[in-house]
């Protein structure tokens, strides 16, 4: 594989990289941030082309929607800025195949692993609402489909009916209290999916991964500046956005915890994000969509259940792990934060 140092080469940044650091972060994609001798930085990403097939519509996609914000909020620090290759193109492909790419780094901003207090709650709320806002007028069906059926419940059960089928790794027999609690719900999690499969729910351009993580806050005012981790933007139902900023938001422990007890699903944490939701996404949300809010962040955490489940019974094969049980640990609090949203399901 090319070295750092030449992979920045191949983007059309003036001067020279004083500092390049690995970032951690993420499932998914390989991550480096630069420093340049004039202060700038820049985060330098290899996109995953086992999950991102076609990362050339990839980067067309966020190429056009980031340009979309930026015009609309005449603010640079509004999305995340694509600097292009030497070649002209959104992103560079090495002698391996590999797919590259480069965004300013944005400064001033912090981000969170969960929602820390309901002054976050509200600001990422307003965000997110902002966000799909400021591409309502965006014509969505122009995106290219970076993941055909990424959030079809229908599909999602049945990998994970192949997988517990397969059993690669012989542990269906540690699942079963899980998968059974999961296969009860299966036709409740279908409703959203199948509302925007029949057109009852309009097309809209969605983020699709909208958890707390993806949004930047300012350092400052706290207020959501940039939504980022833009792989997944493509045609769907805004509800997915809203489901998974429900579910990240509203949860009190990490996706990560082993200790399902900690895992609750807090009420004024969701008071507060959907006040602020409502502030900036009112006006262009039908009376389907609105009804449908509260239960698409049931819906999308059950999503994530049934994808962790389906992955540890697949042998860890999509999301980076740290250990055997990591994708078991993530499926079981998910699964516990749908218990608590039930428990609490009048309270909210």
């Amino acid at each position: 594989m090319m070295k750092a140092e030449e992979i920045i080469r191949e983007f059309s940044i003036p001067g020279k990289p004083v500092s390049i650091k690995s970032n951690k972060q993420g499932h998914i994609n390989t991550t480096f941030i630069s420093t340049f001798d004039d202060g700038r930085k820049y985060t330098h990403q290899m996109i995953n082309s086992i999950v991102f097939p076609h990362p050339d519509e990839l980067m067309e996609n966020i190429s056009a929607v980031t340009e979309h914000i930026r015009r609309k909020t005449g603010r640079d620090d509004s999305t995340l800025r694509v600097i292009p290759a030497v070649s002209g193109k959104p992103y560079f492909v090495d002698d391996e195949g590999n797919y590259w790419r480069t965004y300013s780094y944005i400064d001033g901003v912090i981000s969170y692993d969960r929602v820390p207090d309901e002054k976050i709650a509200y600001s990422l709320g307003k965000g997110i609402g902002t966000f799909q806002s400021l591409l309502s007028d965006f014509d969505s069906t122009s995106l290219h489909i970076v993941i055909p059926r990424f959030h079809d419940m229908r599909m999602r059960f049945k990998q994970l009916n192949d997988a517990a089928k397969k059993d690669r790794k012989n542990r269906l027999r540690l699942v079963n209290a899980e998968l059974s609690f999961l296969m009860d719900n299966k036709e409740r999690g279908e409703r959203i999916w199948d509302g925007f499969e029949t057109g009852m729910l309009p097309s809209h351009v969605t983020h699709n991964d909208t958890k707390i993580n993806n949004v930047l806050f300012s350092e400052d005012t706290g207020e959501a500046k940039c939504v980022i981790d833009l792989d997944t933007i493509m045609p769907g139902t805004i509800l997915f956005d809203t489901g998974d900023m429900i579910r990240t938001a509203c949860s009190t422990a990490d996706e990560d915890e082993k200790d399902i007890e900690k895992m609750e699903f807090s009420v004024p944490f969701y008071k507060a994000l959907i006040d602020g939701y409502m502030e900036s996404a009112a006006s262009f949300l039908s009376e389907e969509e609105r009804s449908l809010i509260k239960e698409s962040g049931r819906t999308i955490t059950e999503i994530m259940a049934v994808r962790f489940l389906t992955d540890y019974l697949a042998g860890d094969t999509y999301y980076k792990t740290s250990y055997d049980d990591h994708n078991l640990v993530r499926a079981r609090t998910q699964i516990a934060l749908m218990k608590s949203m039930d428990r609490q399901w009048k309270d909210f």
